[in-house]
């Protein structure tokens, strides 16, 4: 590829400029004048983790970044409808579109793709998911991760231009499951954060278990298939999200129930407000989410929330998904 565009210079951006930066001729990343992240990128070409190669060009214009064909999307999900009413006027058939964002819409409970498509008017539209931080990545520990697309000749050949000995993808064939998987992986992992903050790490096993059955649950509701949740958008990111120190969503639970306070963007915390619309539009019972939600937004306490998730009703551990509905 000659160029390739990352919208977004936070830790994930950055990375993905640095890293694709050896496949292109130019990158073009972009920030805006006011966040932190770009300024200090501009002025050190270097942030925490990386140092950005000669060919990565920070740029504040958005015109810019359309020169490349394939332009990469990395922003907070709750500010991506912005994002994208900042761009659509130069979007044209020849763009791709990649988004490297974990999230559902707050809001509305939307997916980005399906806002990418709405708003952008573009078919072009592909997710990059999977497990991946740029404190490992960088130090040159591999990983493998995903492309999926509803156009399989778009999946197929962004997998090709852009696998590496680093990254090394795989094709999704289950939008709807891998997007919703991705995104609530970060919900299991702000849940995984209050069990260390309580001292019950232990039961982060458990948690995995039963967390990956909940949100297949919720994958089939939306229409995706449930199995999607035991590839690497939802199980095969756990560690990544669930033990790595590297964590925001799993720092963020952790900090939250010791009362401490927290930096940086858990994107999971909106998530799970989607989640809450999503589980009462279909009538589904989530009791990890559901739990999670009470702890975080209906300031119960989060010791007397999972007491309550012990005492539920046993049941068959692999009981049919029709069980699991409130209707």
């Amino acid at each position: 590829m000659k160029q390739v565009s990352v919208i977004g210079c936070g830790r994930w951006g950055s990375f993905l400029a640095w890293h694709f930066a050896s496949l292109s001729e130019k990158v073009y990343l972009y920030g805006r004048e006011s966040c932190p992240d770009f300024t200090g990128l501009r002025e050190r070409r270097s942030n925490d983790y990386l140092t950005l190669k000669d060919n990565v060009i920070l740029t504040s214009s958005l015109d810019m970044t359309f020169e490349a064909e394939t332009i990469i999307i990395s922003v907070n999900c709750q500010g991506f409808r912005e994002t994208c009413s900042e761009i659509v006027h130069a979007v044209s058939n020849r763009h791709r579109f990649i988004l490297a964002m974990k999230g559902l819409e707050n809001a509305t409970g939307e997916r980005m793709s399906s806002i990418a498509r709405d708003l952008l008017r573009t078919e072009n539209v592909a997710i990059l998911v999977g497990p991946g931080h740029p404190q490992s990545l960088v130090a040159g520990i591999p990983t493998l991760m995903l492309i999926d697309s509803d156009d399989t000749s778009l999946r197929d050949v962004l997998v090709d231009e852009l696998n590496t000995k680093l990254i090394r993808l795989y094709k999704g064939s289950d939008l709807i499951g891998n997007e919703i998987g991705a995104a609530l992986k970060n919900v299991i992992g702000i849940a995984a954060g209050l069990l260390d903050g309580r001292g019950y790490s232990s039961l982060k096993g458990p948690l995995m278990a039963r967390g990956a059955l909940e949100v297949a649950r919720m994958i089939e509701a939306e229409g995706g298939d449930p199995k999607s949740a035991f590839g690497l958008s939802h199980l095969g990111d756990y560690e990544a999200t669930l033990f790595s120190p590297y964590s925001k969503n799993r720092g963020f639970g952790e900090s939250f129930i010791k009362k401490q306070p927290f930096k940086g963007l858990a994107e999971g915390v909106e998530t799970l407000r989607a989640v809450r619309k999503l589980s009462l539009k279909h009538r589904l019972e989530m009791p990890i989410c559901d739990a999670l939600h009470r702890v975080l937004f209906e300031e119960r306490d989060p010791t007397e929330i999972l007491n309550e998730l012990f005492a539920r009703p046993v049941k068959d551990e692999r009981a049919p998904m029709s069980e699991y509905s409130l209707g």
